[in-house]
């Protein structure tokens, strides 16, 4: 599959999904939305990829929506006038899909239902749905030459990607209203301190550290199991009791264990690496999450 505004390359198990519009600083896209949706469905379906690292072609992440586009610059339908019913009962019509539904919130969805590890290597400026999009994502790591910015306030805006219910769960609600109300630029260091990054590296060790991670995410691992461990963490931290978390590890469990569990326990009594046989693109029937 061709892609206009990404790079989508596998190599050793690992997607290296590249925004790759540099001369415009990967700016944002609906074009680029679309592709990076089919890009992350097409990566949990694919039993070669078992994680992604996220980044962006020349010195920049994503400089934010490209609010050079004609008309809404949101790629939004100015003709329609939804009630938060639409947002309900008409999810998937078409004309509240395309029209109405938040770019960047349905990236972030792709994002979230994604069943592979997914890193963040924000090599440069990451502003506005550049910044929102990595929030789904499981680890952010960055250059030291990054910049990070959820500046929706100086365009009148609000935040958008869903970033109102991943922001709070990652940096708390007090850090994350002080950054989308003072709209700043945050340096690394800065996002390093507020909880959002994992670590900070030299620019020419961000994606060789990035791919170690992404090693050690899957290397000799179930694909099936870290598919559920991704979805399980998400989903159950948000579960309004943890009885919401003990119905869906127990199917889990029950599942895992009569399959790549046992072999993982008899590579483990016969001192063997274990030879996991699960495919991720299969997880059990009672997975309800997407």
């Amino acid at each position: 599959m061709a892609y206009e505004t990404l790079d989508y390359t596998v190599t050793d198990g690992i997607l290296t999904l590249t925004l790759n519009r540099p001369d415009q600083l990967n700016a944002f896209t609906v074009t680029m939305a679309d592709e990076l949706i089919a890009a992350y469905d097409r990566a949990s379906a694919d039993d070669d990829v078992a994680a992604i690292v996220v980044t962006g072609a020349g010195r920049a992440f994503c400089a934010g929506m490209d609010l050079s586009s004609e008309g809404n610059v949101f790629g939004l339908d100015e003709s329609q006038h939804p009630t938060l019913a639409d947002l309900y009962d008409r999810f998937d019509d078409p004309a509240i899909a395309d029209g109405v539904r938040d770019t960047g919130g349905k990236v972030s969805l792709a994002v979230f239902r994604c069943t592979k590890p997914v890193i963040a290597a924000i090599n440069g400026p990451a502003v506005g749905i550049g910044a929102t999009m990595t929030l789904p994502m499981d680890v952010r790591l960055a250059s030291d030459e990054a910049r990070i910015g959820f500046v929706f306030g100086r365009l009148g805006i609000v935040p958008e990607a869903a970033s109102s219910w991943f922001l709070p769960r990652i940096v708390g609600i007090s850090r994350a209203l002080e950054w989308v109300y003072s709209a700043d630029l945050l340096s690394a260091q800065e996002a390093l301190d507020g909880g959002l990054l994992r670590s900070v590296v030299p620019a020419d060790e961000l994606l060789p550290t990035a791919y170690a991670l992404a090693h050690r995410f899957v290397d000799g691992h179930s694909p099936v199991a870290t598919a559920l461990m991704r979805r399980m963490m998400w989903q159950n931290s948000a579960a309004p009791h943890p009885v919401e978390a003990h119905r869906i590890d127990s199917l889990a469990m029950f599942h895992t264990s009569i399959a790549d569990g046992k072999e993982g326990v008899a590579a483990f009594l016969e001192k063997r690496p274990a030879e996991f046989t699960g495919r991720a693109s299969e997880l059990p029937p009672f997975v309800p999450w997407g």
